[in-house]
C-alpha cells in the first residue's frame, strides 16, 4: 500500500490537509489520504468538515455543490442527500478542543486504530495555535495586567503535538507555527523553539527519534560533511519561494522517523530544501477577478450613493498637492484623472458581489489550474465589507500612489486633507495604518487580523475603493476557488488568515512523498529528484 493516512490536529479550515490530499501517489491513486482532522472552533469545523465531505467524490464534488455556489440559496441537507459521504466526513472532521477532553475519552482509541489500520503509514501534520508566539500577541499579552508566560497554556499546547506524535509514532511530521516562535520565552528565560526542537527530535524517555529536515533552501550548510544540524532560523519557509503569491513566513518542522532516514542518502534529503521555481504576484490572482465596488457602512449603502461619494473622492485626490517630487506629482495627478475619467464613463455600477470569476492571462498555469475550477460560474465568498465614506479618498490615494510610486503609502505620504483623525497619526507608531497590496510582487501576510482592519489589505485597483474581500485573501493563500468558507464573515477572514497556504502544503506532501518511498541507496537518489517537478 502507497498511501500514507494523515492526522491534521490545530486543523483550522484544512489549509494543509487540502495540499496533502491532492498529492498523487505511485499507483494513480492519492498519497495520503485525511483519516482524521481536528479543530476546535465551529466555523472553521464546519468548512473542514464540508471539504473532508468533498474529497469522498473523488475530486469531482457532486453536482449539488456546484448548484449551491452558483445559484445560491440554503445550503443541502448533505447527509440527506449523499448519506455515504456525510457519515464518513463527520467521522473525519472532529471538533475537540486538544487539552481539554480527556484523550482516554475517544481520542486515544482513534489513534491506536489509525496506527493500526495503516501499518504505521501515517503522517501527522498541523501546528498549535500561534497567538502566544506571534510578536504581536506577545505585545498584547505583556501589556495585560499580571500575565505570567509560565502560566499561559498556549504556551505549551505544542505539547499535545508531541503527545500525539509519541502515540501514533508516525512515518514522519509536519510541524508549522508563527516566526515569532523562534524568539519567544517563557518569563525571559527558556526559549520555547529550543525545548520544541528537543521533543521532535524524541529527546525525553521513551521519545521516538525522528531526523528534522529544514525546508529552506539557503539551508545547504546542513549537507557540510554528510550531516543534518539545521539552525533555528533554517526552519524558516518563505511561501513566496514555492509559487504562493504571499510573503508568508512561517516555521515548518519536517521530521523524518529515524529508521526510515538511517538508510536515506543525504542527497535525498537534500532535496526537501530545493526551491520552487514558481514565481507569483498579486496582479497574478486579484487581476480579472470580477470588480466590486465598497459598500459604505454609515448611511445609504446604495450603488448610486457610492459612485457619487467616490467620484467626489477621486477629483479631490487628482487635485490636491500630493508633496512628492515634480516628475511624480505629475504622474500622480495624471493617473488619479485618467482613474476619475474612466470611473465617471462606467457603464454599469459594480455590485458588491457580482457573478463571474476571472483570473489574470499572466497567471502561471500552475497556479491559474490550481485555483480555478472551470464548473464555477461564480465565486463564494467573493463579497465586499462596507467602510466609511471618508476611507474612501485614502484608499484611492493609496492605489494610485502605490502605481505610481511602487510603493504603499506611509502615514507621512498622506496630505494632510487625507489624515485621519487619530491621535498617534504622525507619533510613527501606526505608519502602515493604510496598506495597499502591490499587483507587482507578492502580498503582505494575510493574517486573521484582516478581520478587524481592512485598511492593511487595501485592493491594488483604484477603481474599486475598498478592501479584499475573503475570496481574494484566499486566492492569495492559494485556497482553490471552489473551497467554500462556513461561518459569518469575520469568521471567514480569519480561517484564511490563520491557515497553511495549500499549494505550499502540496509542495511539502510531494518532496515528503518522495522522500518516503525513495530506494534507501545512494544508486537510486537521482530517481527522487526526478519525482519532485515542483520542487525545482
Amino acid at each position: 500500500m502507497s498511501t500514507y493516512s494523515v492526522v491534521d490536529i490545530f486543523a483550522g479550515p484544512g489549509g494543509l490537509a487540502e495540499g496533502f490530499s491532492s498529492v498523487p501517489g505511485a499507483d494513480g491513486g492519492r498519497a495520503f489520504k485525511i483519516a482524521l482532522s481536528i479543530e476546535k472552533e465551529t466555523a472553521a469545523h464546519s468548512t473542514l468538515r464540508l471539504r473532508s465531505f468533498l474529497r469522498q467524490f473523488d475530486g469531482a464534488p457532486p453536482d449539488s455543490y456546484y448548484s449551491l455556489i452558483n445559484d445560491g440559496g440554503v445550503e443541502p441537507n448533505w447527509s440527506e442527500l449523499h448519506p455515504d459521504e456525510w457519515k464518513v466526513a463527520e467521522e473525519e472532521a472532529w471538533q475537540l478542543e486538544l487539552g481539554k477532553e480527556d484523550p482516554e475519552k475517544r481520542l486515544n482509541v482513534r489513534l491506536d486504530a489509525i496506527r493500526a489500520e495503516s501499518d504505521g503509514k501515517v503522517i501527522l501534520i498541523g501546528g498549535p495555535p500561534c497567538q502566544a508566539y506571534s510578536l504581536v500577541g506577545r505585545a498584547r499579552n505583556s501589556g495585560k495586567e499580571g500575565y505570567v508566560a509560565s502560566k499561559d497554556e498556549k504556551h505549551f499546547l505544542y505539547q499535545e503535538y508531541i503527545r500525539i506524535l509519541d502515540r501514533l509514532r508516525p512515518a514522519a511530521f509536519v510541524m508549522e507555527n508563527v516566526k515569532g516562535m523562534l524568539s519567544s520565552s517563557v518569563d525571559g528565560e527558556n526559549r520555547i523553539f529550543d525545548q520544541v526542537l528537543r521533543d521532535l527530535r524524541g529527546d525525553r524517555p521513551d521519545g521516538e527519534a525522528y531526523r528534522l529536515i529544514a525546508l529552506d533552501p539557503r539551508s545547504r550548510r546542513q549537507l557540510d560533511f554528510g550531516r543534518f544540524e539545521p539552525r533555528a532560523s533554517d526552519f524558516i519557509v518563505r511561501a513566496e519561494d514555492f509559487g504562493v503569491p504571499q510573503a508568508r513566513h512561517r516555521v515548518i518542522v519536517v521530521g523524518l522517523r529515524s529508521d526510515l532516514a538511517a538508510d536515506l542518502p543525504d542527497s535525498a534529503l537534500a532535496d526537501l530544501m530545493i526551491r520552487h521555481s514558481l514565481t507569483a504576484t498579486v496582479g497574478n490572482v486579484l487581476t480579472g477577478m470580477p470588480m466590486l465596488r465598497s459598500g459604505l457602512s454609515r448611511g445609504v449603502d446604495s450603488p448610486e450613493e457610492w459612485k457619487k461619494i467616490v467620484s467626489v473622492a477621486m477629483a479631490f485626490v487628482a487635485d490636491m498637492d500630493t508633496g512628492l517630487s515634480n516628475d511624480l506629482h505629475t504622474a500622480f495627478a495624471k493617473r488619479a484623472s485618467q482613474c476619475h475619467s474612466s470611473f465617471e464613463r462606467l457603464n454599469s455600477i459594480p455590485g458588491r458581489e457580482a457573478r463571474g470569476v476571472g483570473i489574470s492571462p499572466d497567471c502561471p498555469a500552475d497556479l491559474r489550474d490550481w485555483l480555478v475550477d472551470p464548473r464555477l460560474e461564480t465565486l463564494p465568498n467573493h463579497v465586499t465589507r462596507g467602510h466609511m465614506a471618508s476611507d474612501l479618498a485614502r484608499y484611492f490615494f493609496a492605489a494610485v500612489f502605490a502605481e505610481v510610486v511602487g510603493r504603499s503609502p506611509k502615514a507621512s505620504d498622506f496630505p494632510e486633507e487625507l489624515a485621519p483623525e487619530h491621535e498617534n497619526w504622525n507619533s510613527g507608531k501606526f505608519a502602515d495604518r493604510f496598506r495597499v497590496q502591490l499587483s507587482g510582487g507578492p502580498s503582505t501576510t494575510v493574517t486573521s487580523h484582516i478581520s478587524k482592519d481592512g485598511h492593511y489589505f487595501i485592493h491594488p485597483d483604484p477603481m474599486q475603493c475598498r478592501s479584499l474581500s475573503v475570496r481574494e485573501a484566499a486566492r492569495l493563500q492559494t485556497f482553490p476557488d471552489n473551497y467554500l468558507f462556513k461561518g459569518n464573515r469575520t469568521e471567514q477572514y480569519v480561517q484564511v488568515g490563520n491557515a497553511v497556504p495549500p499549494l505550499l502544503a502540496r509542495w511539502i506532501g510531494e518532496a515528503l512523498f518522495a522522500i518516503l518511498t525513495a530506494e534507501r541507496t545512494e544508486r537510486e537518489a537521482p530517481a527522487v529528484e526526478a519525482r519532485l517537478s515542483h520542487v525545482g
